[in-house]
């Protein structure tokens, strides 16, 4: 859709007109509400204008218009001026005699546009639509004062009796409501929209107490209902989704104070039997993922769990058998009496849950049951979506190191996939797999090899082109016959990008400075280097000229292409930052590599080993991978995999060191001692609750 900027704004003009036209009006506001989401900046001027252009509509009754007004004055209220003079008018709304569609939405107008000074000015207001019985107008109010709580607490804290009364589904007071409720016929709505929006509410209000957090969630949980915290009412929940909110609720409470784990492991029991599927896929999804859980303990979860896999709603399905899923990377055991149904899915015509259901089942099957499984796999590679091909990818490399008789069928499988369609992550996924089990299983190195060499024949993505070439580098001089992929490795020195053709000459450099190359293989490698030194590109010329001058002698192959150690390059970047910021440094001499560490290529892969075990949790588990709070800026833009990436598990201790020594330089009277390395130091530690008001470390 191609709106001109100026052209809308010159047709507000209808907005002052008399009598009004709804029908133009309503269609002229939805043009300017798609400017805004389309994120076209408007002047402090014009938005003030246009915004008391719009508000001369209350005057028309159309309900249509008037909800077109509502949201188009939320939108313009962050980029106006004067915003509260329309006051007075969302006021009108909210009375008795009016709509209930003008007063919820007034109410969430009123809200977004009132200044949390002016806050106790309607407080009385917002407090009577909080225990209001129409649902429209309580969810309103709630919803409204829950984005209220982050700029104005204090207020909204006092507000906690009414959101208790709206959480029961009772009225504040017998008298008349604020809205009119004296009216004997009217009916008390049993919506359950009011009760989940309650509960969220008054969990922000209280969350920094964690004994009336704790209160909430047994008060509702079925136990202790005669000595309820909220005056033995005995409450319960009508809201399946409140109950949701509830187990989340439980889960921290646990997390805060391990002591409670047993008390409210019975909670979670108790909901996993829940009648609804939404709770109790909730609560056993919840179990799961519990710190220190045992296969006893998650007996009751895995029971449930198999129950939904024969669900006849898919989404169901799919929600049990991804749980499972990520149970089976720390408890396949607690998974295996599912098999049985998982075998049923594979036929599933749901691909999603197909995926899931042969991955999970490759976790906790047996070695016999892997041939089955990865000819059933490839039957449907081609129908599924890149993601869920990521997926595949990396349950497959998994089982490489816990199945390794099987190489042949796991490198049938990639090699088969790496010939299909596909994005750079599924295509990426494939080739670490492909390396990793050439790695760890000799005996299909150089079958693995030559997959990898076929790959990057036709391969359209440069970064994959110079990870094989980099392996190509590494592993080929060491297997019997290195000469037959150093043909391949030229031809991308003819064919290819620069990017490539500098990666494959680095490449050809490891062939001709290994220690078991015999001289006829290093004179070729010599020749073939000696002809890129007329590359077109700059950086090809350079590499080609540093690898033939480092082939002169033994030891300076030794020193600069056969020691694979390397710069923890987080450390290295803040040297050179510190450096270059200090004007008298250069007077003081070079830049010195002395005081950068290095790690070896064994640290190096443990760390790259570990980051990828995070990796394939966030794929599988949907959720981000967790960051180190010292490095991770430096290394925030890293590949997980990729050397950058693996050295900054190792910057985390230097880091953290150099962080204690600036912060003891700028003390005056430690400044003098210079930067000498710390003897003893020790991480921060939380001395408070993460969820507290005031943190203390």
């Amino acid at each position: 859709m191609n709106l001109d900027h100026s052209a809308v704004l010159q047709e507000a003009r209808i907005f002052n007109q008399t009598p009004i036209r709804p029908r133009h009006s309503r269609l002229l506001l939805a043009k300017i509400l798609f400017l805004l989401y389309r994120g076209d900046s408007m002047p402090t001027t014009e938005a003030t204008n246009l915004f008391f252009s719009i508000t001369k509509l209350f005057q028309c009754k159309d309900m249509s218009l008037r909800q077109m007004v509502y949201l188009t004055i939320k939108e313009l209220s962050t980029i106006s001026e004067d915003v509260i003079m329309v006051t007075s008018s969302l006021m009108k709304d909210m009375q008795p005699k009016s709509e209930i569609t003008y007063r919820a939405n007034a109410i969430r107008a009123l809200c977004k546009i009132v200044d949390p000074s002016m806050l106790p000015g309607i407080e009385r207001f917002i407090k009577s639509a909080i225990v209001e019985k129409t649902p429209a107008i309580a969810s309103a109010a709630l919803v409204s004062s829950l984005h209220l709580f982050g700029e104005a607490k204090d207020v909204v804290r006092r507000w906690a009796n009414e959101v208790n009364e709206a959480l029961n589904g009772k009225a504040i007071s017998q008298g008349p409501s604020f809205f009119g409720g004296s009216n004997p016929n009217q009916v008390v709505s049993t919506s359950n929209i009011v009760q989940y929006h309650a509960i969220g509410l008054l969990y922000a209000i209280r969350q920094h107490d964690r004994m009336a957090v704790l209160k909430l969630v047994q008060g509702f949980s079925g136990q202790n209902k005669s000595s309820s915290w909220m005056g033995g009412s005995g409450a319960t929940l009508r809201s399946n989704m409140a109950y949701v909110m509830l187990v989340r609720y439980a889960v921290r409470v646990m997390e805060n104070d391990p002591s409670l784990v047993p008390q409210l492991h019975v909670l979670l029991e108790e909901w996993i039997r829940h009648r609804s599927d939404m709770v109790s896929l909730e609560a056993a999804r919840a179990m799961c993922q519990l710190r220190d859980v045992t296969a006893k303990q998650l007996t009751g979860a895995v029971n449930a769990l198999q129950v939904f896999l024969s669900s006849p709603r898919p989404t169901v399905r799919f929600a049990a058998i991804r749980t499972l899923n990520t149970l089976a990377r720390t408890h396949p055991e607690a998974v295996q009496p599912c098999n049985v149904d998982m075998e049923g899915l594979i036929t599933d015509s749901n691909r999603s849950v197909a995926t899931f259901a042969i991955t999970t089942l490759l976790k906790t099957g047996n070695e016999a049951s892997v041939d089955r499984l990865m000819k059933q796999m490839q039957g449907f590679m081609t129908e599924i979506s890149d993601e869920f091909k990521t997926i595949v990818a990396e349950a497959v490399r998994s089982l490489c190191r816990k199945f390794p008789g099987k190489h042949s069928v796991f490198l049938a499988f990639l090699s088969g996939v790496l010939r299909d369609e596909g994005g750079y992550d599924f295509k990426r996924s494939a080739i670490e797999a492909i390396v990793d089990l050439a790695k760890h299983v000799p005996e299909c190195k150089e079958a693995a090899l030559a997959h990898l060499c076929e790959f990057i024949e036709d391969c359209e993505f440069t970064k994959l082109s110079v990870r094989v070439l980099h392996f190509l580098g590494e592993e080929g001089p060491h297997t019997a016959r290195p000469s037959m992929y150093i043909r391949h490795i030229y031809n991308r020195v003819v064919l290819e990008n620069a990017v490539v053709r500098a990666a494959a000459v680095s490449a050809l450099a490891k062939f001709g400075a290994a220690a078991v190359a015999d001289p006829s293989l290093q004179r070729s490698v010599r020749v073939l280097l000696q002809r890129c030194l007329d590359d077109r590109e700059d950086e090809v010329r350079d590499r080609a000229a540093w690898a033939l001058r480092m082939a002169g002698g033994e030891r300076t192959r030794d020193k600069y292409v056969r020691d694979d150690s390397t710069f923890v390059l987080a450390v290295l970047e803040r040297k050179l930052v510190e450096y270059c910021a200090d004007s008298g440094a250069a007077a003081r001499g070079r830049f010195s590599f002395d005081s950068v560490p290095r790690i070896s290529r064994a640290q190096e892969e443990e760390t790259r080993a570990r980051t990828r075990l995070e990796t394939m949790d966030a794929v599988l588990t949907g959720s981000a991978i967790s960051a180190p709070s010292a490095s991770k800026s430096a290394t925030a833009t890293s590949e997980p995999g990729t050397p950058a990436a693996a050295s900054a598990g190792f910057a985390d201790v230097y880091e953290q060191q150099a962080q204690y020594v600036s912060k003891l330089n700028a003390i005056p009277e430690l400044a003098a001692f210079g930067a000498q390395p710390l003897v003893s130091s020790q991480r921060a530690v939380d001395l408070t609750e993460a969820e507290t008001e005031y943190v203390v470390r």
